[in-house]
């Protein structure tokens, strides 16, 4: 079946660094598509290519079959963006707002007010319509953001890293505001970092890392590709890390991944009993124990077993190297 989003063999570079490397999506009409992966993963270079806001180097994007590079005008009219950046004037009200985006979008002033206070009412914002927007919180200006993206009504929303920066409530508000726009017919397109959110929303979720599609499938589909066994994670300290992954191989035949002060496996094979003869054994060698824990698995333990890496602990990186370079730069 063909996508309302068809992406073939999509390459991007910049100079030297190829930012997307041989991406192939097809995403259907009505879906939530999540695109997992770290910061730097090629996700935010991938939705910009589709906006049309970025030439491809090479390969083909359509949407609704209509080719992004060929017709950008029309994709246009078709798909939004809804920026990692909330974009809102704060010196304008909330009804200020979505009524300039509508006079922007060339919607009739007999219908303008009506479809204005739609929005507002989506946006649970109506009883703050004349208020300015700098009095607003990170939620409620998300929310304006995201009811100004769809005034138009658009076909396909892309949602860049959506609830990034909001607490956990405005998090669960933001995914029913979301919900509704599927079952409004929307298809959308998210991307992320944060794993729950994938899970909780996706139909189907495409993993990228370092600019590459490594897997792609429902969430549960995904994490069975860890197979129907258990994760272990056992915390303990960074220099007995090491030696609790040796013995876990040795007298378990089990392979583990060890970051920093974590230790994780997978258990396939009678996990709740193997799980007690390693905690007994940890227990007799003595080693280090902050806790050790059983679970089903996660995308993050996806992620793990794809890349060899925790896409939070690959979060982490990446921001303190962030941090790092700023400061070296003062």
């Amino acid at each position: 079946m063909t996508g309302i989003i068809e992406i073939e063999n999509l390459v991007k570079k910049f100079g030297d660094f190829t930012a997307v490397d041989r991406v192939n999506l097809s995403i259907q009409k009505g879906q939530i598509f999540g695109i997992l992966g770290p910061n730097g993963a090629g996700k935010t270079t991938t939705i910009n290519v589709i906006m049309g806001l970025l030439a491809p180097t090479s390969g083909t994007i359509t949407v609704d079959g209509i080719d992004v590079k060929k017709n950008p005008g029309k994709i246009k009219d078709m798909v939004s963006l809804m920026t990692q950046e909330t974009i809102v004037d704060e010196d304008l009200t909330a009804y200020e707002n979505l009524d300039i985006a509508a006079r922007l979008y060339h919607i009739p002033s007999s219908e303008r007010h009506k479809v204005v206070m739609e929005a507002l009412a989506e946006a649970e914002l109506t009883d703050m319509a004349n208020n300015k927007a700098k009095g607003f919180s990170g939620g409620m200006k998300r929310r304006l953001y995201l009811v100004k993206s769809m005034i138009f009504h658009p076909k396909v929303i892309i949602l860049d890293e959506p609830t990034t920066g909001l607490d956990v409530q405005n998090r669960m508000q933001m995914w029913g505001h979301i919900q509704e726009l599927q079952q409004q017919g929307v298809t959308v397109v998210i991307t992320t970092q944060y794993l729950e959110e994938a899970d909780q929303l996706c139909n189907r979720v495409a993993v990228i890392d370092h600019g590459k599609l490594i897997a792609i499938g429902t969430p549960s589909e995904l994490k069975s590709m860890v197979s129907k066994g258990r994760v272990m994670e056992v915390i303990t300290t960074a220099a007995a890390a090491r030696s609790i992954a040796e013995l876990l191989k040795k007298r378990f035949k089990l392979e583990a991944k060890v970051m920093d002060d974590k230790v994780s496996c997978l258990l396939e094979k009678d996990p709740v009993d193997t799980f007690k003869k390693v905690f007994d054994a940890l227990v007799k060698e003595k080693l280090p124990i902050t806790s050790i824990s059983m679970h089903l698995p996660t995308l993050d333990d996806v992620f793990m077993t794809l890349t060899g890496s925790s896409i939070r602990d690959t979060v982490d990186e990446k921001a303190a190297s962030a941090r790092s370079n700023i400061m070296s730069s003062r």
